[in-house]
């Protein structure tokens, strides 16, 4: 381990949400910081995250919070519905905030990644190196690297080989902005395919549909997309019939199987975000996920500082690897229920949950 004048030198490998947030941490924590980013430049799609209120207190530990709640607003009020509209539950959102005292919060991708760049800047040392691919540990003569390049992690493969990677689960989800508010929040759940709604900002709302991939609207394109939920309740087909389908994201859905044995190796690397745990958005902890494993991982390296690096990183791997691989699991599990091909039974079990 090479260590400079008491402060360490870290590598992270990425720079979305989870990468960006280690920086942070590993900054603040006095660590001289480089990002490695394959693209040219960061993609700012406008994909609402949702931020539970433990990934809140995340966020306020790294110095983030205000900046989170400047542009944020609250997710209350949300429904799992039938394709005719009949409300069959509520989702837990009450529930979560009389919990924790805190409500659900949403925020658009970009104003996340935005703020998280600005700190980057206020802080200082730490250089992002865009257009730059890593091939693996080896490469990287640095005290600490940490792999945060998502579900197709080259860090993960050279750390733990093929065994766990990207698998399918034959679902194809489609995402939008709308420009305009519905008022109308939650999801819907038909036979084999679901529609959601959430806020993200005034006068904007954000919607995301998913089908199977062996289906029309799963292989070609709006106007398929369009035909698979014309039938459903309003706000439905207004959200796709007003939303430019030039905006439209589409993307395989995927998680990481079989779960990792650690999400750290060698004593000097450490796997944050989808890189360690890719989820089935249907829990929508993604984002959340990544936030609690950054700042995990970047308070234990700033409790025990560069020279104790490896108990650090096994107190990352104690703390985060079993809490964030169950929610992996959970998530998983709610896609199959979700997407039953025979909803009978499962709104049956829908309507028995409290209100």
């Amino acid at each position: 381990m090479r260590v400079r004048s008491g402060v360490g030198e870290a590598v992270v490998v990425g720079a979305g949400v989870g990468g960006l947030a280690t920086a942070i941490g590993l900054r603040r924590a006095g660590w001289t910081v480089t990002v490695l980013e394959r693209r040219t430049a960061l993609e700012r799609y406008g994909t609402a995250f949702g931020i539970h209120p433990t990934a809140q207190a995340a966020l306020d530990r790294l110095g983030l919070g205000d900046a989170l709640r400047a542009r944020a607003v609250p997710y209350r009020d949300a429904r799992i519905r039938r394709p005719d509209g009949k409300v069959l539950a509520a989702l837990p959102l009450e529930r979560i905030e009389r919990t924790t005292g805190r409500p659900e919060l949403l925020i658009s991708r970009p104003y996340l990644i935005d703020a998280m760049l600005a700190e980057l800047d206020r802080l200082g040392g730490v250089e992002i190196a865009y257009g730059q691919r890593l091939s693996g540990p080896a490469d990287v003569g640095t005290d600490l690297l940490v792999g945060a390049d998502g579900i197709n992690s080259t860090v993960r493969t050279a750390c733990f080989g093929r065994r766990s990677g990207p698998r399918p689960v034959g679902t194809v989800a489609w995402i939008g902005i709308a420009g305009f508010e519905t008022g109308v929040y939650g999801e819907t759940w038909g036979e084999g395919r679901f529609f959601g709604t959430t806020p993200v900002e005034p006068g904007r709302t954000n919607w995301y549909a998913t089908v199977p991939e062996d289906t029309p609207a799963g292989a070609a394109g709006p106007h398929a997309l369009r035909s698979a939920f014309a039938g459903w309740h309003d706000p439905i087909p207004r959200l796709l019939a007003e939303t430019d389908p030039a905006t439209w994201i589409r993307y395989e859905m995927r998680h990481l199987y079989p779960a990792l044995p650690a999400f750290v190796a060698d004593g000097r690397v450490a796997l944050v975000g989808d890189a360690a745990h890719a989820m089935t958005p249907n829990l929508g902890q993604g984002a959340c996920t990544a936030l609690l494993d950054a700042e995990a991982l970047t308070r234990a390296v700033a409790a025990r500082g560069p020279a104790g690096l490896p108990a650090a990183l096994r107190a990352y791997d104690a703390e985060r690897r079993r809490s964030a691989q169950r929610v992996a699991f959970g998530s998983r599990n709610l896609h199959r229920f979700m997407t039953v091909r025979r909803p009978a039974l499962r709104n049956a079990l829908v309507g028995l949950l409290p209100g």
